[in-house]
């Protein structure tokens, strides 16, 4: 079966050999143009005048082209209509584009875009949370408040009560391919658009709208993307419309890329936060009422900030039932690069907002912070117990826990790989002992019923893989004992909601050929950033045709095949592109079945499609000849499918409603160490233990998770994000902005799946596994603060990136 088979990325030996085809790798038309905008170097002005003479005289270049020159406003949002190509009259961030370059090559367009000279009439930008929220700039006119029960009440009822705050940093995408697009004109004034987007149909339609087209004129195609991170699904618009405007106008093909320094200044990042939270809660830790406050910096447009900061109010409880709840959320218009959509979506700093009050709650009386957590977890509805208590696996008990303890202690250990890459149903489970389901079923803030928590099993079987109880005893020896370098250690849960909230985002289509030779083409409206979604729809495709993925021949996703795709992004991909290519793949299979069942005076429910073969009763053939056989008895083999997300119900407005389909769950164990002179830190050690149903693929299933929890510590340690006050960003370039590195990964580095199928019916049972893992890296961050929290009696709190700087400042304040 091709399904649960750990198979390599499809496109793996091309991206090891450099042969994999990027949109600049694309042998461009004779005479392709290539284009740069010119950018404002102020975060807030009018413009007074513009001299681009000089721009329009350099070497190379063709045109230069103005806010008037365009044949509109040129909209490129994918929201609010509220940023148009080229500044109208007005800049609102330090990056914005003023002017638009059109030359013979990409060297001479950004030498051009250099020489123009504009005067602006510059104002005072708003960039503070605080100077912004006394300035009344929001998004919308009030901020958005969702409640359950009466959160003031609880609060001051509670034996205790704690008040305090986090700011939370964003984060720069940095994927490895930069934002590009090549316009191609087409017969009849139509367009060919080749871009680097996770979504291909909002690119036919801004295209489309800028050029005043039906969509059905315009074709978006997107083979592969170098990285997205959900930095392409809307902030590829403005590459795309500005090609596809030059090309109009110039009747060549034109071609656009920002080079790292500007792709840094234009584009949107992760949005910061500030969150502060009120709690009651009693002497156990248990929480009864709390009351957060959200606020985030949404930039200069409204982008996608809306249901951002939607999702982090959706996640502010992450792992916990919390009987009363009140969540308020700022919505803030600065002057700053528009910040956008980034893996978790605002769901990883709603996460960390409540992690971080539930350690200074653990370090307030003085319990450990895992109790802390497990004793407010939601309780377990599948199988499994509640209030802490173990919980149900789906298959055998584990090997002894004496193994696992000796490759943990090995630098590089991977002791899960060898089970995921067993096969289907070999991942790990943990004993249990059933407790009884609460009567009353138990509802987040946004009152939607968890009937799928996992985490209080997954949590007992993390703890006593990784030792943590004895490695926490160890570490606080070691800090006993070390005066300089003191070590942390932290765990962090997650339960993350699986869905677009913007309910009718949530469809897919696909497209699939049969051909007569048995060979597949297979086509769907999913998009692959590198995050393995091509080979996993492949997989369900080839699992229903019972062959093998070999058969099967991956397309690029494009608007002309399969129409209305929804972004690659909320960690939906495969549920639904995968739902739509099996729907589609046995529209076909039935017709074949019927064929050759008739031919066979058998019934089509006796035909069996498997190992490469056909069966009809005691008669074989190969699939090929069963395809050649329907073909010459005029069956269609080609079919399209579709697949819409059932059961869901959201009212934003009121917060109510089931926006997500299902949960799905991690958590993770982290040991690091600090030097309290310096403030470096080193991650040591990280102990994962991820749900993901029933893997599609448990080889790129581990390996998102890697990835997620490298790219999540990284969030929150070293990535930081530096505006001046003037409103430039600072950190426009890998020698100022610090990603992490090979060498910053944990050494000993172990990820284990649960094991188990999704209660709800997705794709052969397996769960999303891009955005979930991302807040494992949390776990770095309570682990740093761990440490600060050695270093003297105050609780250290630490912000959010805990950089060199901000570990010294912690350490201080835990002195105090």
């Amino acid at each position: 079966m091709s399904v649960a088979t750990p198979l390599p990325h499809d496109s793996a030996p091309l991206h090891v050999t450099g042969r994999a085809r990027y949109v600049d790798d694309i042998p461009a038309p004779a005479g392709t143009l290539h284009l740069a905008f010119g950018l404002s170097p102020i975060a807030r002005g009018r413009i007074k005048a513009m001299d681009l003479a000089a721009v329009r005289a350099a070497p190379g270049v063709v045109r230069v082209l103005t806010r008037e020159d365009l044949p509109n406003a040129c909209d490129t949002s994918p929201s609010a209509h509220d940023e148009p190509l080229l500044a109208e009259g007005e800049v609102f961030y330090a990056g914005q584009a003023v002017f638009l370059v059109i030359a013979t090559s990409h060297l001479a367009a950004r030498k051009a875009a250099r020489l123009g000279k504009v005067e602006y009439e510059e104002m005072e930008p708003l960039l503070s949370y605080d100077e912004t929220l006394a300035a009344g700039a929001e998004f919308e006119a009030e901020p958005r408040v969702w409640q359950k029960g009466d959160a003031g009440a609880a609060i001051a009822a509670a034996p205790r009560r704690l008040t305090g705050r986090i700011e939370i940093g964003g984060q720069e995408h940095f994927y490895l391919e930069g934002q590009a697009a090549l316009a191609i004109p087409d017969d009849g004034g139509a367009m060919h658009v080749v871009t680097s987007t996770q979504h291909p149909t909002e690119i036919q339609h801004k295209v489309a709208d800028a050029l005043g087209l039906p969509m059905a004129m315009v074709r978006s195609e997107c083979r592969r993307m170098g990285g997205g991170f959900g930095g392409k699904e809307s902030q590829g618009n403005a590459l795309a419309v500005a090609c596809a405007v030059a090309a109009k106008l110039t009747g060549r093909a034109c071609k656009m890329r920002y080079d790292r320094d500007d792709d840094m200044v234009i584009t949107g990042k992760r949005h910061d936060f500030r969150i502060d939270y009120d709690v009651g809660y009693d002497d156990g830790g248990r929480i009864a009422g709390i009351d957060f406050t959200q606020v985030t910096r949404g930039g200069w447009s409204m982008d996608l900030t809306l249901p951002v900061a939607d999702r982090a109010m959706l996640h502010a409880d992450n792992a916990y039932h919390l009987p009363a709840c009140r969540i308020t959320s700022h919505r803030l218009r600065t002057n700053m690069c528009s910040a956008t959509a980034y893996r978790g979506f605002g769901g990883p700093q709603g996460v960390l907002g409540i992690e971080r009050m539930m350690d200074e709650i653990a370090h307030v009386l003085g319990i450990d912070p895992v109790e802390v957590r497990r004793v407010n977890y939601y309780a377990d509805c599948a199988g499994g117990g509640g209030g802490g208590g173990p919980s149900a696996p789906r298959s055998a008990a584990p090997s002894p826990p004496e193994r696992y303890l000796e490759q943990d202690r090995s630098p590089g250990s991977g002791h899960a790989m060898s089970g995921a890459l067993a096969g289907a149903g070999k991942r790990f489970g943990a004993e249990h002992s059933p407790v009884a389901r609460p009567v009353e079923p138990q509802t987040t803030p946004y009152g939607m019923e968890v009937k799928d928590f996992l985490l209080n099993g997954m949590t007992a079987k993390l703890l006593a893989d990784c030792d943590y109880a004895g490695r926490r005893a160890a570490i606080r020896a070691w800090n006993e004992r070390s005066p300089i370098l003191k070590r942390g250690i932290g765990f962090s849960p997650v339960k993350f909601g699986i869905s677009f909230t913007l309910t009718h985002l949530n469809q897919a289509g696909a497209l699939v050929h049969v051909y007569q030779d048995g060979s597949i083409h297979l086509n769907h409206g999913g998009t692959e950033m590198g995050q393995g979604l091509f080979q996993k729809v492949a997989q369900v495709a080839a699992a229903r045709f019972g062959v093998d993925v070999a058969q099967v021949r991956i397309t690029a996703t494009d608007t002309a095949k399969v129409p209305n795709t929804s972004a690659t992004a909320a960690s939906s991909g495969t549920d639904l592109n995968g739902m739509a290519a099996m729907a589609a793949c046995d529209a076909i299979r039935e017709r074949m079945a019927e064929c050759l069942a008739g031919l066979h005076q058998a019934k089509p429910e006796a035909v069996v499609f498997e190992g490469g073969e056909v069966r009809v009763g005691e008669a074989a053939m190969s699939f090929a000849q069963a395809a050649t056989l329907c073909y010459e008895n005029r069956v269609s083999l080609s079919a399209t499918g579709f697949y819409r997300t059932p059961d869901l119900a959201w009212d934003r407005i009121r917060g109510q409603g089931r926006p997500f389909f299902y949960f799905a769950h991690g958590c993770a164990v982290t040991e690091v160490a600090i030097d309290t002179l310096t403030g470096e830190n080193r991650i040591l050690r990280a102990d994962i233990l991820h749900d993901v149903g029933a893997s599609l693929n448990p080889a790129i299933d581990r390996g998102q998770i890697e990835g997620g929890y490298v790219q999540g510590a990284g969030w929150l340690t070293t990535e930081e994000l530096v505006w001046d006050d003037k409103g430039r960003l600072r950190t426009h370039a890998p020698s100022t902005y610090k990603i992490p590195a090979c060498s910053d990964r944990p050494p000993v580095f172990n990820v284990e799946l649960w094991d188990g199928e999704n209660p709800e019916a997705t794709i052969y049972r397996s769960k999303a596994v891009g955005e979930p893992p991302f807040m494992l890296g949390i776990s770095a961050f309570l682990a740093l603060s761990d440490a600060c929290a050695a270093c003297g009696p105050h609780y250290p709190a630490l912000d959010a990136p805990a950089t060199a700087e901000r570990v010294l400042a912690a350490v201080k304040r835990a002195r105090g």
